[in-house]
């Protein structure tokens, strides 16, 4: 047992001292050739790898089709667009189902999900998570000239019959079922959906995220309004395939979009609002 844990021990030594040795090519011709380092840190430059992000294309600010132009765009298509250029990738925008699209991650269908999506800890049980790049809360949103007393607050609508819209397999949907029940839960299969029951006047509210929020007031002036904020405190990041080897350097590129005022300027345009930490 003792000369078994000796060998380690100098393998170990070893490797340690090749580690140290290793370094810049020597000067003198005569000297022997010192091995390179490894590189150390995320992969700066992917050479143009092909990055396919997976999107809705109904998730506005996010991700959606113009009606004007019939063009995909949102602060998903900017924000790839700009993480690619940092890293010399290629980003392939491939609208995906929202329903079944973890297990989809986790089998390694895409690279990423874009989509606005919550970290919560039974998705990191299935994918691998980057760095969060927006903290939001949830709100009530309800048509604009709605003025019942039960959307007044959370407690009056908790007391009230109202039933809520949301999208199947959310955190909205989670929520919504926590404050007044499943059974005057309202869920639908695409993110637009509920906003779409909304103002059709088939759902009596709608529990969303505030960023998409923002986007579909935006989308439908004068039409809606929130009610009041639902929860806070959460934050939005990108699900990658398991270990997969784009979680590092997605994480660097997003630091220094921070850094350089690259996404605020992105989040200002799509969301209203900057998204670096207020100090």
């Amino acid at each position: 047992m003792k000369g078994k844990l000796w060998t380690v021990l100098a393998i170990v030594v070893v490797l340690s001292l090749g580690l140290a040795a290793c370094g810049p090519a020597p000067e003198c011709p005569e000297c022997p050739p010192v091995p390179e380092c490894p590189p150390t840190g995320p992969a700066k430059d992917l050479g143009g790898r092909e990055v396919r992000i997976a999107v809705e294309n109904a998730y506005p600010p996010f991700n959606y089709i113009d009606e004007e132009t019939n063009e995909a765009v949102g602060w998903d298509y900017d924000v790839g667009r700009a993480i690619c250029e940092k890293l010399n990738c290629t980003p392939v925008f491939v609208e995906a189902a929202w329903e079944g699209l973890f297990e989809a991650m986790a089998a390694g269908e895409y690279d990423v999900a874009f989509d606005g999506i919550t970290l919560t800890l039974p998705r990191s049980l299935i994918v691998d998570y980057g760095d969060p790049y927006i903290e939001y809360g949830q709100v009530v949103l309800v048509r604009a000239d709605d003025d019942r007393p039960g959307l007044a607050d959370e407690e009056s609508l908790v007391a009230s019959d109202l039933d809520i819209g949301t999208q199947i397999g959310t955190t909205n949907e989670i929520t919504a079922m926590k404050l007044v029940g499943e059974e005057r839960v309202v869920s639908f299969d695409t993110y637009d959906m509920p906003v779409v029951a909304l103002m059709a006047g088939d759902v009596d509210t709608v529990i969303i995220d505030e960023v998409a929020a923002i986007g579909f007031m935006g989308e439908n002036p004068d039409k809606l309004k929130v009610a009041f904020p639902a929860t806070g405190g959460e934050f939005l990041a990108f699900p990658f395939p398991p270990l997969s080897d784009l979680v590092e350097p997605f994480n660097w590129a997003l630091q220094e979009m921070f850094a350089d005022g690259t996404m605020d300027e992105i989040c200002e345009k799509w969301i209203l609002r900057p998204c670096s930490p207020a100090d």
